[in-house]
């Protein structure tokens, strides 16, 4: 497997195709939101701190909505956790999409990690599994923003976030970081 990739501002997101919580199938280049859509790349199960970060999100869902942005939560977990975290982190207005690949993980240029056995939360970690990230993209399919970790720690806070879509769909503030290359 290689390294992430960087993915640039203004340029075609990768394709995103998941099974949902609950049913059907999700894909991004079939999403249709008045603005962008928001995809919160989650660890797990087992981490603690995705399950309040989730939770936080769930109650400013309809904030996102009325600023015709549209959100869902990814994990490379399986099915039955996936459901689990549905059922238990009391997220249910969220949509939330599993088994998401490691490849195509790396394709967002997502970070990997190994697991360490059981964590604080009573859950054993997969053997690998994806670290946080959070991508805003537009309606063409371009990617407008993305925060990516390391660490489960120090993510966007969504108040935030809301504040600063305002600025961005009031100014038709550019997406920015697009440089790709740099002139010599």
């Amino acid at each position: 497997m290689s390294l992430p990739r960087p993915r640039f501002p203004r340029q075609p997101a990768p394709e995103l195709e998941l099974p949902l919580v609950g049913g059907g199938r999700w894909k991004l280049s079939e999403q249709q939101p008045e603005h962008f859509t928001l995809i919160v790349v989650y660890r797990g199960l087992h981490c603690p701190i995705c399950a309040g970060y989730l939770r936080g999100l769930t109650r400013k869902l309809p904030r996102f909505t009325d600023l015709g942005v549209d959100v869902i939560a990814v994990t490379n977990d399986p099915q039955d956790r996936a459901e689990r975290t549905k059922a238990e982190w009391d997220v249910d207005d969220l949509s939330i999409g599993y088994d998401l690949g490691l490849d195509v993980a790396r394709n967002w240029g997502l970070y990997i990690s190994s697991g360490r056995g059981m964590t604080s939360a009573g859950v054993e970690e997969t053997p690998y599994f994806v670290e946080p990230g959070l991508f805003l993209v537009r309606t063409d399919g371009t990617l407008y923003f993305a925060s990516i970790q390391t660490m489960p720690f120090a993510r966007p806070n969504f108040s935030e976030v809301l504040q600063a879509l305002d600025f961005v769909l009031n100014n038709d503030y550019p997406a920015r970081g697009e440089v790709i290359d740099i002139p010599t």
